[in-house]
């Protein structure tokens, strides 16, 4: 090969015992580049960074642009820096051609010779450098009106991944592997309790992202007093999770079962529809906790604790609950709003809320996603939440274990 295309390119960090530095040269010869490595600087100690520059080498531009695109997430950036590019958009709703898409890694752009932080960091998103030029964040795409500036290409830009994946110390680092039933499930539970421990103790936010089957298994009054003793800080449902509870707390069934006798109950299939017809003829759900009609459960014990939450509705919902956000645009939007401060996310039997909102996390966020099908799991990772951890357990053994987990340790 006639490896006429040159680019440098320089990392610095744990990018050894992290494996990044590997990944980065698999990269380079699986796209049919050439490497060499210039200088490398090993850390002495477990906390000293490392340091690699590389000559990568191409046959054409296109496939050096392709070698640059793939290693760029691994935190490979060109040697000589520059300030990034941005472009005012020319139309309401979409990126000027060429934009950069951004990762769910931390992520920093250089603006006047200083590298500073994107916020709001998210995946699939663009980058909007302020019209002062002094900070930048991630935007959705329907979010640009014409004259932003937009970030485009890469220079000037560079990601810091997470560099955990040698030195595996706890769950989110030694578990955080391809999902298994066979996984220790009280060490799971355990390490969840601690995450949640650090992440309240850090002043950081506990995000629920629930399904119905919380309530169809039982875990509704579980939920609740987490929400009540302060270990769940925001959540994020559908109108399933929130119907199906107040079901529970109106009729004692969900789904028109009887969670007390296991059995259906006479006309429980009525129940879901009547309850929300309550609800939406008292005019709401706050509104039905202020007039004592709603006395127990998530939606009440969110209601009276002021714990915010998100009902981002679908296409097969009944009703739905006044409360439900239909469109799914501004459901995202509100969820966006909610998502900072937020340290550590529980995902428990929702496979479609459990993705969207994986999306919309940074990967600082650990996840825990619990659900009876490892699919789930497989399926949030496979779309960039790598952070994720994966428990297959059914909802309600889970959750009762975790609240004995930090009942044990004087959390609830």
């Amino acid at each position: 090969m006639a490896a006429s295309y040159v680019e440098h390119v320089e990392m610095t960090g744990h990018i050894v015992d992290s494996l990044l530095l590997p990944k980065v040269l698999d990269a380079i010869l699986s796209r049919g580049g050439q490497y060499n490595i210039e200088a490398l600087r090993l850390g002495e100690r477990q906390d000293d960074p490392s340091f690699v520059r590389i000559e990568v080498r191409a046959a054409s531009p296109e496939q050096l642009d392709a070698i640059l695109a793939e290693v760029h997430p691994h935190g490979a950036v060109p040697a000589q820096a520059a300030d990034c590019v941005a472009v005012a958009a020319d139309v309401d709703g979409a990126f000027p051609d060429g934009f950069y898409c951004s990762t769910n890694f931390r992520t920093q752009v250089r603006l006047g010779g200083e590298w500073v932080d994107v916020e709001d960091q998210e995946m699939d998103c663009g980058i909007l450098v302020d019209p002062e030029g002094g900070a930048a964040r991630c935007v959705p795409l329907t979010a640009v009106r014409v004259g932003d500036r937009i970030v485009v290409g890469r220079k000037g830009t560079r990601v810091l991944p997470p560099e955990s994946e040698m030195r595996k110390h706890e769950l989110f680092e030694f578990m955080a592997s391809p999902v298994s039933s066979e996984r220790p499930k009280a060490v799971s539970v355990r390490e969840i309790a601690h995450a949640m421990r650090k992440t309240r103790a850090a002043g950081e936010k506990v995000l629920a992202v629930l399904g119905p089957a919380v309530v169809h298994t039982g875990g509704s009054e579980l939920v609740a007093r987490l929400i009540r003793d302060g270990l769940i800080n925001v959540l994020f449902a559908g109108n399933a999770l929130a119907t199906h509870d107040m079901e529970q707390a109106f009729y004692g069934t969900s789904l028109g079962v009887s969670l007390d006798h296991g059995i259906p109950t006479h006309e429980g299939h009525e129940h879901h529809l009547r309850t929300i017809n309550t609800i939406r003829r008292i005019g709401g759900i706050r509104a039905a906790v202020d007039q004592g009609k709603l006395t127990s459960g998530i939606m009440y014990e969110c209601v009276k604790s002021n714990t915010p939450f998100v009902l981002a509705g679908s296409i097969r919902d009944d009703g739905p609950l006044p409360e439900v956000v239909t469109d799914s645009l501004t459901a995202q939007d509100a969820m966006r709003r909610l998502i900072p401060g937020v340290g550590f996310c529980l995902m428990v039997a929702t496979t479609l809320h459990s993705i969207a909102v994986g999306n919309l996390l940074p990967a600082a966020v650990k996840v825990a996603c619990v659900d009876i099908n490892p699919a789930t799991v497989t399926k949030l990772m496979d779309r960039g939440s790598t952070q994720t951890v994966g428990i297959v357990s059914d909802a309600e053994p889970f959750i009762r274990a975790l609240v004995a987990e930090l009942d044990r340790t004087g959390m609830v």
